[in-house]
Order: C-alpha cells, then structure tokens, then sequence
C-alpha cells in the first residue's frame, strides 16, 4: 500500500510539473557522465590497442637466449596467442654483391598486433599484410634491393641457405628505434633458420616473444613467469617498450578526463539548481501539510520516495541514453579515425549512476531536510525565508559532493583538487566582475535606456546574483572550450607548421669526406633540397669540472642523453635553427691559465647536467680524452627535421679523430624511385627514411584532435545544462513580472525583445569573459608551457561572444516561451 501511496504522489508530482527539472537535469548528467566515461574509456582503449601495433603485440619477452617451450605452451594454456622473433646480424648475398642486413626470423602468427607494409617493386606502393614470409621465402627493404640490385623473383644467399626474393619490406609495426633503422633489414620464415646455419653458440642474438590476449590473461601470465625470469630477460608492455609513445597516451587521456571531470562539475551545479527550485516550490505544500498534522517524518518519507522513483528513472533512462551517446560520438568519428573501437562496459553506466546518486544526496537532500524543518506558519508568512547557515552549509555539503565525484571518477587527487579549485575561483572572481560590470552598466544608461533594453537591464539587475552565478558557470565553459580548443588548433597547425610540405623526411649518414663532391652533385642533379653537410664523431662526455658524471650530486648518470656516446659536431657558422642563449659563437677561452677548446652545448642538457659559462667538461673520443670550456648554450628546434647536436666544437677542433658526416634532405612520394639510384651511387652511406613515421604521426594527432573537439563539445552541453536549470529556477518570478507588465499594457512583442535581449547581454558577458580568460590562459601555456611565443588570439573576441549571445538568447528563449503564452489572469488568479 505505501509504495502505490507513493507512486500516486510521485505521479501527482510529475503531473504539476514539480520533479520535470530536477528529473531532467539528473537524467542529463547521468547521459553525459556516462557518455564522456564511456567515450574517454572507449577511446583511450582503443588508442591504446592501437599503439600496441607499435609492439606487435600486447606483452614482449626480450631476452639474450631462448625460453623452453615449456614457457610458451603455458601461455597458450592460459589463452594467450604467441608469437616469435630471432633477430641477428648478417650478410646477405647476391651472385657476387653482399652486403650486411639485419635479419629477422619470425614465426606464422608475427605480428599478433599491426601489420606489415610489403610491395612488389623497391620503393613501391605500400600493400598492407597480417603474416610474414613463407618457408623459403626472404623479404628485403628497398635499401637492400637497391644495394644489390635485386627484383621480385631473385635468388638471395643467406649462410648456407638460399631464398627466392618474394616481396619488399617497406614497414614493420615494431621496427623500434634509430638503431634499428640503421641497418638494411631482412626477413625469413623462423623454420628456415637451422638451415642458414648462421645462428651459432655465441652468436650475437635478440629473442623476442610475443603475446596478446585480455589484460586478465596477460597479468596472469605475467604473475607465472615472474619467478622463472633471470638476468637479463625483460617482461614489457607498452610503457617499457615504447616509453614515449605511452606518456603521449597518458597525456591524451588526462586531456580527456580533464575535460569529462569538468563536465562533472558543471552537472552538479545544474542539479544544485534544480533541487534549490524543487524545494522551493514544495514549501508551501509542505507548509500545509503541517498544519493539518503531519509529521515530519511522514513528510520526509513522502519525499525521499520521490527522490528515489526520481534518480532511479533518471539512471536508467540517463545511461541507456548515455550508451547511445557513444555509439553517436563513434559514429562521427568515422573517415577521421582508422582504429578498432573496444565494445562497452559496464563501468561508464555506474560512473553515471553513481553521479546521479551523489548529487541527490548531495544537492537533492539538504532542500527536503530544510522543507522537513518548515514551520506551518509559512502558510501565513509567505516571507520567511531560509537561513543563511543552511544554505552555505548546503554549499559546503555539495561543493564536497563534487569534489569527491571528480576524485573518483578521475583517480587523480591532484587533478580534481587543482581543477576544482581553479573553477571555485575562477567562477568567484567570474561573478564578482559580473556583478560589478551589472551595476556599472545599470547606472550608466539607466536613464537613457528606454523600451526592451530598460526592461533587460532592469531584469538583469534585478536577478544579478543568478546571472552572475549563470555567466561565470557558462564562462567558465566557454573559456575552457575556447582555450582547449585553440590551443589543440595551434598544436597542430604548429606540428604541420614544423612538418610543412619541403620538411626533411629522408637522413644520410656515414657520408664518408671523398663522398662530399658527388652527393652535392647528385643533390644538384635532381633538385633534391638537403639542409647542408654536418661532420660529426661519435663521444661520450665523462667528467665535467674534473669531477666522473656518476660523483657529481644530482645528475643522474643513466639518464638520457648523459651515460652514452653521443654525435659531436663542429661548424663555423652558428647553424640557422639554433639560437645563442647565453655566451659567443667561439670565444677565447681557458682555465687556469691552459687554453682549451670551446664547446657550445644544448639548453636542456646544459640545464640538467648544472653547466654554466666556463665549465670544464672532458670527452672520451675513441679512447683520447678531449677537454673542453663551455663557451655557449644555444637552444635547437628538434622538430626542424634537420640535424642539430647537443654539443658543437669551433672548426678544425675534432679534424684528428676519425669522423663522417650526415644530412637530411626531402623527397616527395612520387620521387622515390631516386633512393635505388642514390643508393647504388653510394653503396657505404645509411639511409633513414622517417616518412612514414611522420605520416603515422600525423594521422595520431588528427584523431586525438577530433576526439577532444567532441569530449569538449560535451562540456558546453553541461554548461548549457546549468544555464537551463538557472533559467527554469526563475521561471515563476518571470511569469508573475511579465503577467504584471502585460496588465499594465505592455506589449507582447516589447516583452519578447526585452527577454531576447536579456538573455543576449548574459551571453554575450559570459563569451567576453571566456574569450579574455582563454587568451591569458593560453598566453600563460604558450609562453611557460609549450616554451613558444605567446600569440594573441583577436578571433577569439569575435567569435565567442557571439556564439555565447546566440547560444544563451536561444536557450532562454526555448525555456521562457511559456512567460509570452500563459495568459496574465492565469497567472494573477495563482497569487
């Protein structure tokens, strides 16, 4: 009986329009929640599979040696597909040419994860295949083809085996890096190894074991080899095989979850308003209910059933909603992304429901605890009003709420705390502004003003603390779309700034000096555009002040660039990409009374090994110790695609050690025939070719960049959610206000345009705000940040404010046409 009871009052309730905002505005936030959670999770799994291609797989096993079977046959018990890969070093032959490649052996199922890129020309069109070579097969890059002047169809000599030519290997999902780009590759059928017979007790060998399976499997898995690795044998997944692509990943889906936790807040603002009106419309009742001898507790029952019917609608109608959202984000992305979306979990639909459960607690419940509390008075004194300590409690009560929200949903204190201490202040000198630029503007035009634009400024005054609350919330939005979106905009019009159409793609080095002459005329002959001729020596930088790296305090010796041998370059001219930031292009220098030779070193390194004007550093070059004076720091501009050194010497420094040199140099698709002949002409230089690395990168940043544009659209519609909910909550002042003004022959149409400007002048306040806070805070990102000049973005200031005054006037206006079509006696005879 007590739930039909409590069926009929909700149905009642509905029926009077009572519970239609806050329903709306919980079933909304669970429908965005649940989108943004399940789209950012979607997205970063799938991103995340896809940058598994860069492993081919989703687990390696690197190791010096191989494993007993026993190990793999355990893997595929629990699961898993498995795959392997032999790699070595050895010359491969061709009637009389040989030449030394970079073999790898691979099982059928390589890769588990990617594809690789084959043709039937060297340098052809890309054909993209999921197994590698049959038995007695051999695939062989284009730069080995060249080298030994090789076609489809050619026997080639590998030991004591030999292999028909089958296809050429343009690309392979885990190539690695720039070492393994050296070398001209090779690759054969893992069963025809034996018969090579170049594998040998000794031989120099790369093991890697591959895996694939559900992240359940795999720690599993993981769990059981554990105790039976030994020295040298290393488990890794995407963070340990390739760490930079996996910080890149972790950014983007901060970037996401910083935008969905937004979105959280704003959500809750929204519910906070429309339990604010939902308590406030009840009081009366409640007020009523009192005085003909109900309990508080009966009163409480009453509501809080309410509430529940209420929330659980809202989630199951939010989430299913929320799922739908998904798919509809997914499906836009089409022709943008090329990556396979994971299917939904469950997990998105309880980060909603559990939303939509905090914030009626949160929000919901502090009004029905102060409606338990009215007095049966209120029926007589229509004036009493809520006490102050009640509502900044309910303040504090809810501003937790969210808080908590953003923890949970985001996992990251730091990022919820700093996000929502940045939106609170933000939002608190947002509204303070606003109100100050309301009474300025009410006072300068008071009298001027006449018709519409006296009855917005009137009503705009009249309820400038919820417009000030409205325009820093929608503000704040505005701001953060605009700045986020900007600045995702410059990224990439920086990146294909930096990677324009003439930007290096191709390198050469060991460029031996008799070679200098002839490539510049082959250069010369085919109009090929190089960024000049470095020399360079390998070294590695052992002591700095007569102090050992590993000695000297807070330098991490096996950090970067530091505990390795590096290239050392020498030039005349300071090269034209880099920029003194401190000292002279090769001053005089000495120590102690020695001369010693001038070295120019590179910002960031400089910075991270302590060096200073005048540091002595020593170089280990080919076993000859080198000691240098830092006489400049310069900073480079890595993504020029040219070559730039982290340390440089003045002419003639270096000449008596043993030395090459290296270029870069662009060459359009349809050229690359020319690399066979470049190569053929020069059968001792290395050719890198980063072409497609930078294709596959730029087709990342471009999917990454749609994502974020649609997760940022999500938090406008959260935005919008609280300017709607701030809208209704005034609805039934506006109704009593403009009943009035029509009764005393106000128009229809001067009421309309009075509306239509109000509602203007809150949006266009709110875009002028966004538009001035995203140029500081994309000023302040650019300069301290991103390390580039700040740029002011003028665009901004005409854009944003018009969008926010259409924005704001279309809504207000959607809300508020009931304010033109009830009649004013309807409205007069409910006083």
């Amino acid at each position: 009986m007590n739930i039909v009871a409590a069926l009929r009052n909700f149905s009642r309730a509905w029926r009077g329009g009572e519970l239609g905002l806050l329903g709306f505005s919980l079933c909304l936030a669970v429908l965005i929640v649940t989108g943004i959670a399940g789209f950012s999770e979607r997205l970063s799994g799938a991103m995340t599979q896809q940058s598994h291609h860069f492993l081919a797989a989703d687990r390696v096993l690197k190791t010096a040696r191989s494993i007993p079977e026993s190990w793999l046959t355990e893997a595929q018990a629990q699961g898993l597909r498995t795959a392997s890969v032999v790699s070595f070093r050895s010359m491969v032959a061709a009637d009389e040419d040989m030449q030394l490649a970079s073999v790898r052996g691979v099982s059928e199922a390589y890769p588990l994860i990617g594809e690789l890129g084959v043709s039937d020309t060297a340098f052809g069109e890309v054909e993209l295949v999921n197994r590698g070579p049959q038995t007695g097969e051999i695939w062989l890059d284009s730069r080995l083809m060249a080298l030994l002047n090789l076609a489809l169809g050619d026997e080639v000599s590998l030991g004591e085996a030999n292999f028909r030519l089958s296809r050429a290997l343009l690309s392979e999902p885990d190539r690695g890096g720039m070492n393994d780009m050296l070398a001209p590759r090779a690759m054969i059928n893992i069963r025809d190894l034996a018969a090579t017979e170049v594998v040998q007790p000794g031989s120099l060998v790369r093991y890697r074991y591959l895996f694939a399976g559900n992240a359940e499997q795999l720690d599993a898995y993981g769990a059981w080899l554990a105790p039976h690795l030994i020295e040298g044998q290393r488990w890794e997944d995407l963070r340990d095989g390739q760490p930079a692509l996996a910080n890149t990943l972790k950014r983007a889906e901060g970037y996401l979850l910083l935008a969905a936790s937004l979105g959280v807040a704003l959500a809750g603002a929204a519910i906070a308003l429309a339990a604010r009106r939902y308590g406030d419309r009840n009081t009366d009742n409640v007020a009523v209910m009192k005085a003909l001898g109900a309990q508080r507790r009966q009163i409480l029952y009453r509501y809080l059933g309410q509430l529940l019917l209420l929330c659980s609608g809202a989630i199951a109608l939010g989430g299913l909603l929320g799922f739908g959202l998904q798919e509809i984000l997914f499906s836009s992305l089409q022709g943008l992304i090329d990556i396979e979306i994971p299917p939904p979990s469950w997990r998105p639909f309880m980060v909603g429901a559990i939303t939509a459960v905090v914030s009626t607690a949160v929000f919901a419940l502090p009004p029905l605890w102060r409606l338990s509390k009215v007095a049966p008075l209120r029926v007589l004194r229509r004036d009493l009003a809520d006490s102050s300590d009640d509502l900044l409690s309910s303040g504090l009560i809810g501003l937790l709420g969210v808080g908590l929200l953003m923890w949970w949903y985001s996992k990251d204190i730091q990022l919820s705390g700093a996000l929502l201490l940045a939106s609170l202040s933000l939002g608190l000198l947002a509204a303070g502004l606003v109100l100050l630029l309301i009474s300025l503007a009410r006072r300068a035009t008071a009298s001027r003003s006449q018709g519409a634009l006296r009855l917005a400024l009137a009503a705009i005054y009249r309820r400038r603390f919820g417009n000030a609350f409205q325009v820093a919330s929608f503000a704040l939005a505005l701001m953060a779309l605009t700045t986020l979106g900007v600045l995702r905009s410059t990224l990439l019009a920086d990146w294909q700034m930096q990677l324009s159409e003439g930007a290096p793609n191709h390198f050469l080095i060991n460029i031996q000096p008799n070679e200098i002459s002839p490539l510049n005329a082959f250069f010369a002959e085919h109009q090929i555009a190089d960024a000049g001729l470095y020399p360079m020596v390998r070294g590695r930088l052992t002591h700095i002040n007569e102090m050992l790296l590993k000695d000297i305090e807070g330098i991490d010796a096996e950090r970067g660039n530091v505990n390795r041998e590096i290239n050392l370059s020498w030039a005349s001219d300071l090269p034209e990409d880099n920029r003194l930031e401190a000292g002279a292009w090769w001053p005089e220098v000495s120590v102690n009374g020695a001369d010693n030779i001038a070295v120019s070193v590179e910002q960031e390194l400089a910075e991270q090994l302590h060096l200073k004007l005048g540091s002595v550093l020593n170089f280990n070059i080919g076993g000859q110790t080198l000691q240098a004076e830092v006489g400049s720091i310069r900073s480079l501009d890595w993504s020029s695609m040219r070559p730039n050194f982290y340390f440089m010497f003045p002419p003639g420094s270096l000449e008596k050690y043993a030395g090459s040199y290296i270029t870069s140099f662009y060459l359009a698709e349809g050229d690359k025939p020319l690399l066979t002949a470049l190569l053929r002409a020069f059968p001792t230089v290395t050719l890198i070719e980063i072409d497609a690395v930078i294709k596959q990168m730029n087709t990342v940043v471009a999917q990454v960049s749609a994502a974020i544009g649609l997760v940022l659209l999500l938090v406008v519609v959260c935005a919008l959610l609280v300017s709607v909910a701030n809208v209704q909550a005034s609805l039934d002042s506006r109704l009593h206000e403009n009943a009035i003004l029509r009764t005393l022959g106000a128009s229809r149409k001067l009421v309309a345009s009075g509306l239509l400007l109000e509602f203007s002048a809150v949006g266009l306040l709110a875009g002028s705000l966004a538009a001035l806070g995203s140029n500081i805070a994309l000023y302040g990102v650019q300069r301290w940040v991103l390390d580039m000049d700040g740029v002011w973005h003028g665009e901004v200031f005409l854009v944003v404010p018009l969008l926010g005054a259409v924005t704001m006037a279309a809504t207000g206006w959607f809300y508020c046409r009931t304010v033109l079509t009830t009649p004013p006696l309807l409205v007069l005879g409910r006083l």
